[in-house]
């Protein structure tokens, strides 16, 4: 019987996709690209501007690939089945790369995609498999090649001005770009005050039926306060406001003695329409505001939603569509099983006679779904009990909206009435508007709630009493308010992907890479967990400057998105990938070429300022390090020891976090990108990183990360011991070093003074001067080793004990402790070699002398007998429970952390 391959991305969805395929069907995971760029070479051709890619095996990958090659040559036939996206596209094409190393081979291989992963959706796909894309593929190389020019040609130019290790990327500039613009707009922001004012009012006779009133203007003329200009130059105005309180006092003395009536009142009926269904960016903003996870969370749960989850019965099941879209449209058959759900449960005043429709943004690709379950019918509540927590909430989220985006308009009667204060005093007549709204019908809002900008002085918010046959109000209190205009808002992550969408900057399958991204070379920092705002870091700051300056062009907002349209335009195939580069390199060259000669040095940078050092007096200079600016003593030297050293923090160039939100930012956690789960702080051979809990399980979620250099200072700040050092004097502290924690000087590094947990009254067996310490290897275990190490390389993986062999007169013994109780046993336990000189010979005059000293030396002949002395002295101590040793930690994996 014939056998297919299938092969995937993902170990998890391979283990959905095999349930539904069956036994001819094998199917394997290449767990992401099996091919890039190489990391030691900018690998694309420059001089000839061909800009060919060179690309080799992922390293790491080389076991897998020879794998799916072992594999592939024993199918009949080869499908590609990673995600319906460019990536997924350029997955494929390289796997056809590896694996169809001759016609025959190519021949086998044919590409399947799969908006959602169903048993009806996947054996579709099967029948309908086709040719890779190379429109896809080639836009997506063209991204990666762009990614590539500038990271390789920027970054470098960065190390030799601010810092090393420093670097650019083309999209992620754009953003930080956007978060330093806003925060220079808040730092220069000036308040405008302003003055409103409320009346509590009630029909002549009735003052059970208070309501409130806004001022608004006075004889017909809106009251208003100039606001400044908008980015157009057109002025802006505060409706309904006084500029001052002498302002206001006026009118308020004006209303003591007023005749209130009622001039107007106008009833209308109002619909809210339900939203269309999640695309990408809705659904990460949704998930931010409603359910406080950020954008990395966000696509990590949905992921593993798309993937399959285990059902009960089912088994593995994908539970919605693929989650990287910016279309609001949805299948026909989903949106009649949408209605028919409607219909039957909520009944038929809930059903809109026609379907209800959505467009996209006229530049949106289109080439997927949107985010909706795969059936209607598997409600959140039927399936809750096989879903975690997280990912519970946002099914329900989905599941909520694409229902709702199939219901009736929700209904308002809104009512709107004017009222004339005419004064006793001036004559004149004070204007005032009250509105109230009332649902009649909730619609869609039965199901889904729409998140909105609440306002503080939203009057529709208030139910109006009937108004109807009066004329004649009374007064019964006036309240003035000062307030002062808001700068804007820092940008959160929610808010942060609306402007990149509204821009054009980054597509659906980006966002949440580049908000990680910003992050993770901490040139933005967000305290305050999901919601909280964006602050640029002080090395985000000066980066952000150096390269809008020097490059203008490259890291303008309208050029990069511009760019994002080429490459859709080089998706749908009207336009040549080549053609695109030479255009964008023909300006980042030029703006290279001057920026290598006129960029700015910050590491040489030394401003003088009118501060005076501490200690010394001296005038103190402004100077960059390695953790951004600082204050340095301007006598400090270099060559001389006995010059002043006196630093202290630039606190003013770093950004406030000395709030609630910043002592919660300590506390964030990080979350997987791949299934959205808590990560947690493991131990490897390379020191600390994050690992997903998930690394063991079947499937496995293998993501892991490396420590930020904050988190990592954090990690290994000395704890105080209380004792003192017995070399200087100073404080001893606890340190984490690459074999564990370890108690050491604070003196350091001028005192090197480390404790050392020593055998007392022991000294080595080897080389009787040195002392017997207990060490740590790098994988966790306990041995001892003489403390002349190298000189001396005697070690023990048992305690040595200064007791004396009673059998073999073995200077000292070795202690082991076993389940059935802890024993004293000889070292000479093993058989040992005895060593016999070998028969004189004389060596040939061409041997070297090292040759004749290796002849010389003596050689093992025979075997000596070993002690088999051995003595129970204990019962083994009892094991560890909560009580004694605290929480059982979850056993730590050693794994090289990767970037």
């Amino acid at each position: 019987m014939s056998k297919s391959l299938v092969i995937v991305e993902s170990p998890a969805k391979a283990k959905t996709i095999g349930k539904y395929l069956g036994r001819d069907f094998e199917v394997q995971a290449s767990v992401g690209h099996i091919m890039d760029l190489p990391k030691n070479d900018i690998g694309v051709e420059l001089k000839k501007r061909t800009f060919e890619p060179t690309l080799i095996v992922s390293p790491g990958k080389e076991k897998l690939v020879a794998q799916l090659k072992k594999a592939a040559a024993k199918a009949d036939h080869i499908f590609l089945a990673p995600d319906p996206d460019r990536e997924g596209e350029a997955i494929a094409a390289h796997l056809a790369i590896q694996l169809g190393t001759n016609a025959a081979q190519r021949k086998k291989i044919q590409r399947v995609t799969f908006n959602e992963i169903t048993k009806k959706a996947v054996q579709e796909a099967f029948n309908h498999a086709r040719d890779i894309d190379q429109d896809l593929v080639d836009a997506q190389q063209t991204r990666r090649v762009l990614d590539r020019l500038v990271g390789y040609q920027v970054s470098p130019l960065l190390w030799d001005k601010v810092r090393r290790g420093l670097s650019a990327g083309r999209v992620q500039t754009v953003a930080v770009r956007l978060i330093v613009e806003r925060e220079r707009e808040i730092g220069e922001f000036k308040p405008v005050e302003y003055w409103t004012l409320e009346a509590q009012l009630y029909p002549q006779g009735q003052q059970a039926k208070t309501f409130a009133a806004k001022f608004v203007g006075v004889d017909g003329e809106p009251a208003r306060v100039a606001n400044g200009m908008d980015k157009e130059g057109k002025a802006q105005f505060l409706a309904g406001a006084l500029p001052d309180q002498k302002s206001m006092d006026a009118v308020v003395a004006a209303l003591e003695k007023a005749k209130w009536t009622l001039a107007s009142v106008q009833s209308k009926e109002t619909q809210r329409r339900p939203l269309a269904p999640f695309i990408t960016s809705q659904l990460q903003r949704d998930a931010s505001t409603k359910l406080g996870f950020n954008v990395r969370r966000t696509m990590g749960v949905a992921q593993r939603l798309y993937e399959g989850v285990e059902v009960g019965a089912e088994g593995t099941v994908g539970l919605i569509t693929y989650m990287r879209t910016d279309s609001p449209r949805c299948s026909p058959e989903s949106i009649e099983a949408a209605r028919g759900w409607i219909k039957s449960t909520l009944g038929p005043r809930y059903m809109p006679s026609a379907a209800n429709s959505y467009k996209g943004k006229k530049d949106a690709q289109d080439a997927h779904e949107a985010i909706r379950p795969t059936d209607v019918n598997r409600t959140p509540e039927s399936i809750a009990r096989y879903l975690s927590d997280e990912q519970l909430k946002l099914y329900t989220l989905i599941w909520r909206r694409f229902v709702a985006s199939q219901m009736t308009p929700a209904v308002f009667d809104v009512t709107t009435a004017k009222i004339a204060a005419v004064s006793a005093k001036d004559r004149k007549s004070y204007d005032f508007r009250a509105s109230g709204s009332v649902m009649r019908f909730d619609g869609f809002l039965k199901l889904y709630e729409v998140s909105e900008e609440k306002k503080d002085d939203d009057e529709d918010a208030q139910k109006l009493p009937n108004l109807d046959g009066v004329s004649n109000l009374e007064k019964e209190s006036l309240a003035s308010k000062q307030s002062f205009t808001q700068p804007p808002p820092r940008y959160n992550e929610a808010s942060l992907v609306k402007v990149l969408e509204e821009r054009g900057v980054g597509r659906p399958s980006t966002y949440a890479s580049i908000i990680n991204t910003i992050q993770d070379r901490e040139y933005v920092v967000k305290p305050g967990g999901s919601r909280g705002p964006f602050y640029p870091t002080e090395i985000g700051v000066v980066v952000c400057d150096l390269l809008v300056k020097n490059f203008p062009y490259i890291f303008d907002t309208a050029y990069t998105a511009k760019l994002e349209l080429e490459l859709d335009e080089v998706e749908d195939g009207k336009e040549k990938w080549t053609d695109l580069l030479k255009g964008f390199y023909g300006h980042f060259e030029e703006e290279l070429k001057v920026a290598e000669k006129e960029m700015e040095s910050i590491k040489a940078m030394e401003i003088k300022t009118g501060d005076k050092c501490d200690l010394c007096g001296s005038p103190l200079l402004l100077k960059w390090g390695k953790f951004g600016t600082f204050f340095a003593c301007s006598a400090y030297n270099k060559k001389d020891k006995n010059s002043c050293t006196f630093t202290k923090e630039n606190t003013a160039g770093k950004p406030d976090l000395n709030t609630q939100e910043g002592q919660e930012a300590e506390q964030n956690e990080e979350y997987c990108d791949n299934c959205g789960r808590v990560m947690v702080l493991r131990r490897g051979l390379f020191g600390p990183f994050m690992s997903c809990p998930g690394f063991n399980e079947d499937p496995p979620c293998k993501t892991i990360r490396k420590l930020s250099q904050k988190q990592q200072q954090k990690l290994n700040a000395p704890v105080p011991t209380g004792e003192d050092c017995p070399v200087c004097g100073k404080e001893l502290v606890l340190r984490n070093g690459s074999y564990g924690e370890f108690v050491s000087c604070s003196g350091y590094p001028k005192c090197k003074y480390v404790k050392q947990n020593l055998i007392e009254g022991m000294k080595c067996p080897k080389c009787g001067e040195g002392d017997l310490a207990e060490r740590k290897a790098r994988r966790g275990n306990i041995f001892w080793g003489c403390t002349n190490y190298p000189k001396c390389d005697f070690t023990s993986n048992y305690k040595p004990v200064a007791k004396t062999c009673p059998k073999c007169k073995s200077p000292y013994l070795l202690e082991k402790t076993l389940k059935s109780g802890v024993f004293l046993f000889c070292p000479n336990s093993k058989p040992a070699a005895v060593e016999e000189a070998p028969p004189k010979k004389a060596a040939k005059k061409t041997a070297t002398k090292k040759a004749a000293a290796v002849k010389a030396a003596p050689v093992r002949a025979a075997l000596k007998e070993p002690c088999e002395y051995e003595k129970r002295i204990g019962d083994a101590p009892p094991p560890p429970t909560v009580e004694t040793h605290g929480p059982v930690k979850e056993k730590e994996e050693e794994l090289e952390p990767v970037s």
